[in-house]
């Protein structure tokens, strides 16, 4: 036997052992046009439908889905209703809030189509119409004697060039995503719904019930979903929000399922997935968790602490920092239970195993090597020179802390930006995203206050100086010597929404002449930002040739190993698959699904642990309706599955063999998200709510019975509610 025979014999028993895993895993986040490749294993699980049905983006249950740009969504109405999570709905409430209307304390429920207000400035519901392999068109002009920035270039001007055309039919945002490395490209073509208003969210002792405590835990008894809905011109197209507007009518929208789930039963979450590594190297791995997320995870912690600190005792600003404290206390807990996880799973041996076998098969067959081997050096090299490089510029993220700066820095760069053809400016600085930047610059209105942002910005420089002097920005330093921190926040004007937003179409010497300090720190800050970004291009080139040509390497070797391959998560629509499952393991027991019961058990009526009084008097009461589940006897909450999924699922609909809505999917559990990097079918679970606790909610205690009706609901007869206080 040759050395590559015996590298293909020892790759086949670990592909046996992974197979005889992932079946009872069910890992994979997969692309709609792999149906055919997993269908029969769906099948073999328990789903109904024609695998081949979800192959097809214009036809139900796919064309329900809909991406929010950060979260999962889907239509649950004929009318545009939208059903997502309510942490995905959080900045909308927080915006709408106001003295004597707090929702994010009290929760938000629209009587009316009149009533229903516009979501977050910049909010969007995209609808995905289509997904196209382009490859060849992304690759024209690429050749190996391009040096790294002229590659990056050339990738760059390729996919404006395929959105440009995209996005020549009106009211559609498309994009360009690498998948496997960038060994291919496919075109996403979505619908973009402008007018987005928020319909409903339960009060914040439901909907975000055990807070950051309860967060990435199991058991969990949290009721995260809100609502939105889609609207448009009264000839039914896409047009910014308008009096006259009327909800979306979708082509399609899930029905809520007649029977819920009991343990064991098939389900299957449709959405769209933000990132994932699973594919990176040994090297990149080890860097990642003795480095990086390390230093990010306190950075992150420290602020959330801060930010506390800095509203400690002001209604009024932590309903302006709410958002951003819930996603830098998400985050920060994340990265602790990657952190845990990776040495629980032993990441670092696994990986270097699974590498091992990789380039043990190349380097036994010489026409692999000659294919392959370059690229697999060259990597390496590159993740040596990218590790160095991310650490070096670690400091641009504390800055952006300070909200003003941050405003200022985009509009300095918008302006320099337009002295250039539209085709030839920077992603995100085209006038295809002019309105997404007028969104993020008026947001800060609800999310800013002058002395909270000085108080933050204080802390993150204290941290900044702390870097070495080669990784901080001198010309900065000066500039804000200069100016000093009371000055800066006393003589700006930008903190006023309508003159920022009238600094977007001034000139870039406008901003050069301008004494504002926040303006003058913009424009000192830029040079040094140019010529990182052009440094982080020529690598990003680079790498890109390299990893393209390993990736094509690797999906050759799995194939051989009969290895089925999805792609890393990257924001575009997957689907993913599994089963309600509870856990075991080592002294607990996680039964699959959590009650009304044990949500009483934890209320405390106090902090995280404060019910709605309704809410716990309905549920000593065991005023349940029709909502009990008939094998637990009882209303259910929450339950866990062994579907695979990461951030950007979040409001991801969950749906029964027979595509129906049992559920939203809205977290992992702590020790299972290291599958970010490599799935753990043993530790992997997924946290829902139950459409059974979402309908009791809605029915028993907030009273929206118009949003029943709308759903096809049957409202429980009795019910007492006396419907929510907007």
């Amino acid at each position: 036997m040759n050395s590559n025979m015996k590298c293909l014999a020892q790759a086949s028993t670990i592909a046996l052992l992974w197979t005889a895993s992932a079946a009872s895993a069910n890992e994979g986040m997969w692309m709609p046009n792999q149906t055919a490749d997993v269908g029969a294993a769906m099948r073999a699980d328990g789903l109904q439908i024609d695998p081949a049905q979800l192959s097809h983006l214009d036809a139900a249950p796919l064309n329900a889905i809909v991406s929010l740009g950060g979260c999962s969504a889907s239509f649950v109405s004929p009318e545009g209703l939208i059903a997502t999570n309510h942490h995905c709905v959080l900045e909308s409430l927080q915006y709408n809030s106001k003295e004597g209307e707090d929702h994010l304390t009290n929760g938000f429920l629209a009587k009316s189509l009149s009533e229903e207000l516009p979501a977050t400035p910049g909010s969007r519901i995209y609808i995905i119409e289509d997904q196209r392999d382009v490859t060849a068109d992304m690759l024209k002009g690429i050749s190996a004697d391009l040096t790294g920035f002229a590659r990056h270039e050339r990738l760059d001007a390729n996919r404006k060039a395929l959105i440009a055309a995209c996005e020549e039919q009106p009211n559609r945002r498309c994009d360009v995503r690498a998948y496997y490395g960038g060994a291919s490209y496919y075109l996403q073509q979505k619908l973009e719904i402008q007018d987005v208003r928020l319909v409903y969210a339960p009060a914040r002792g439901i909907g975000e019930f055990g807070g950051d405590k309860d967060n990435w835990m199991w058991p969990r008894h949290t009721g995260d979903f809100g609502f939105y809905r889609a609207y448009v011109a009264p000839d039914g197209s896409p047009r910014p929000y308008a009096p006259d507007n009327v909800p979306y009518r979708p082509k399609n929208w899930l029905r809520i399922a007649r029977q819920g789930l009991k343990e064991g039963d098939f389900v299957m979450v449709a959405g769209f997935p933000g990132t994932t590594d699973r594919f990176r190297t040994a090297r990149e791995v080890g860097f990642n968790f003795a480095h990086y997320e390390p230093l990010w995870q306190r950075w992150l912690s420290d602020y959330a602490a801060q930010i506390k600190r800095a509203t400690a005792g002001n209604r009024t600003a932590q309903i302006r920092y709410a958002s951003i404290l819930q996603g830098v206390e998400n985050y920060a807990k994340k990265l602790a239970g990657d952190l845990a996880g990776a040495d629980a799973v032993g990441l670092n041996a696994r990986k270097v195993t699974e590498e091992t076998a990789y380039r043990n098969w190349v380097a036994g067959d010489p026409a692999l090597q000659a294919r392959y081997g370059e690229a697999i050096a060259e990597l390496d090299a590159l993740v040596e020179e990218s590790s160095r490089a991310s650490l070096q510029r670690r400091g641009a993220a504390l800055l952006g802390q300070a909200q003003i700066l941050s405003s200022a820095r985009t509009l300095y760069r918008w302006a320099k930006e337009h002295e250039k053809p539209d085709a030839t400016r920077e992603s995100g600085f085209q006038d295809r995203d002019r309105s997404e930047i007028i969104g993020r610059l008026t947001r800060v209105e609800r999310e800013y206050l002058p002395d909270i942002d000085r108080k933050l910005f204080e802390a993150a420089l204290e941290e900044y100086h702390r870097l070495d002097a080669k990784d901080r920005d001198t010309a900065f330093e000066t500039a804000l010597g200069q100016i000093g921190l009371d000055r800066l926040y006393a003589d700006t004007k930008l903190a006023d929404t309508a003159t920022r937003l009238g600094w977007l179409d001034k000139p870039a010497a406008a901003f050069e002449a301008s004494h504002d300090p926040f303006i003058k720190l913009a424009v000192a800050l830029y040079p040094g930002d140019i010529t990182a970004e052009r440094t982080d291009k020529d690598l990003a080139g680079r790498t890109q040739a390299a990893r393209a040509t390993y990736m094509k390497g690797l999906l050759a070797y799995r194939k051989a190993i009969g290895r089925p391959v999805y792609p890393d998560a990257n924001g575009t629509l997957r689907l993913t698959w599994g089963k309600v499952t509870g856990r075991t393991q080592d002294g607990q027991i996680w039964t699959p699904f959590t009650t009304a019961e044990g949500l009483l058990a934890k209320h405390t009526g106090k902090g995280e642990f404060d019910a709605p009084e309704a809410a716990i008097a309905a549920i000593r009461a065991k005023d349940y309706g029709p909502y009990v589940a008939p094998a637990l006897g009882t209303l259910p909450v929450d339950f866990l599955s062994t579907v695979d999924i990461t951030s950007g699922n979040s409001g991801s609909a969950t749906l029964n063999g027979r595509g129906e809505l049992v559920g939203l999917v809205f977290d992992g559990t702590l020790d299972g998200v290291i599958a970010d990097w490599a799935f753990a079918g043993d530790r992997n679970r997924s946290i829902h709510v139950d459409s059974r606790f979402m309908l009791w909610t809605m029915d028993k205690i907030d009273g929206a019975d118009r949003l029943l009706k709308e759903m096809g609901v049957q409202r429980a007869s009795g019910s007492s509610a006396a419907g929510k206080r907007s």
